[in-house]
């Protein structure tokens, strides 16, 4: 068996509690938390792993530091590509989110005061969820989009050109998601990128990205960014100078300040 991913000083984990059947499948999350237990209930941090829809687990959560800060974090695994096309990756975190308010009293943190926080196609859930117009009990207070996709047709792999044939734009991973080749369905591709959905009303945001991320291009949350603001909502773009689709750039002494600090701003009382 390999080891259990390394769970940093200061935090407990409890694993695999199941938060939702989702059409017979069990699906479970990682709860860490830190191990001097605060007097008041932690804020919480929803943590939506990247793998383009279809890969990746919850195990090795990377904010799980955030435990030793005075967070729970909560790191899930959801229904994924090919088997559960859209909306399940939107869907499941949410049914996580109402799972967690249940138990919030048990396990000593305030689900009122929760941020959703994802990498790459994590990201895109993550940026969607803050976007979207959903009942109350089912919006987080804050976003930390790392490099996620939030407009799908303008993404790479989804453009018809002289190096992608109609057959590459059928395989692409966002293909995979809506069903279809991403251009033939626009309005479908908008309803399921932050870009399209953006309102007055959307939570504040936190957004980094590598400026050499030959996976999903800066522009993907440039551009969310600049409607974010132009709609009034508030929102900090970090670029991170050389770095690519993720890395250890993300996860530096002066990264994990930033993230902290919003956190704090936006969770802690």
């Amino acid at each position: 068996l390999s080891a259990a991913p390394k769970v940093p000083e200061g935090v407990e984990v409890v694993r695999d509690l199941e938060y939702v059947q989702a059409k017979g499948v069990s699906l479970k999350l990682d709860l860490y938390r830190p191990t001097s237990k605060p007097s008041a209930p932690m804020p919480l941090i929803i943590w939506v792993h990247g793998g383009g829809w279809k890969n990746g687990t919850k195990a090795g959560c990377p904010v799980s530091w955030l435990a030793a800060k005075g967070f729970a974090v909560a790191s899930l695994d959801f229904r994924l590509l090919p088997e559960h096309p859209w909306p399940a990756q939107i869907e499941d975190p949410i049914a996580a989110l109402r799972w967690l308010r249940k138990e919030s009293g048990k396990y000593g943190f305030d689900a009122e005061r929760s941020a959703a926080m994802g990498g790459s196609s994590g990201g895109h859930v993550v940026a969607l969820w803050g976007t979207l117009s959903l009942p109350a009990e089912d919006k987080v207070k804050a976003v930390v989009d790392l490099y996620g996709p939030t407009d799908l047709l303008t993404m790479p792999p989804n453009v018809l050109s002289t190096q992608r044939t109609r057959a590459d734009l059928a395989k692409a991973n966002g293909a995979l998601l809506l069903g279809g080749i991403v251009m033939d369905q626009p309005e479908k591709a908008k309803a399921v990128s932050a870009l399209h959905q953006v309102t007055k009303d959307d939570v504040p945001f936190l957004i980094m990205h590598g400026t050499a991320d030959a996976s999903v291009p800066i522009e993907q949350s440039e551009r969310l960014h600049a409607a974010l603001k132009a709609a009034g909502v508030e929102s900090t773009l970090k670029p991170l100078p050389g770095a690519g689709h993720g890395g250890k750039e993300f996860d530096s002494a002066e990264s994990r300040a930033l993230i902290q600090a919003f956190l704090d701003k936006h969770l802690k009382r």
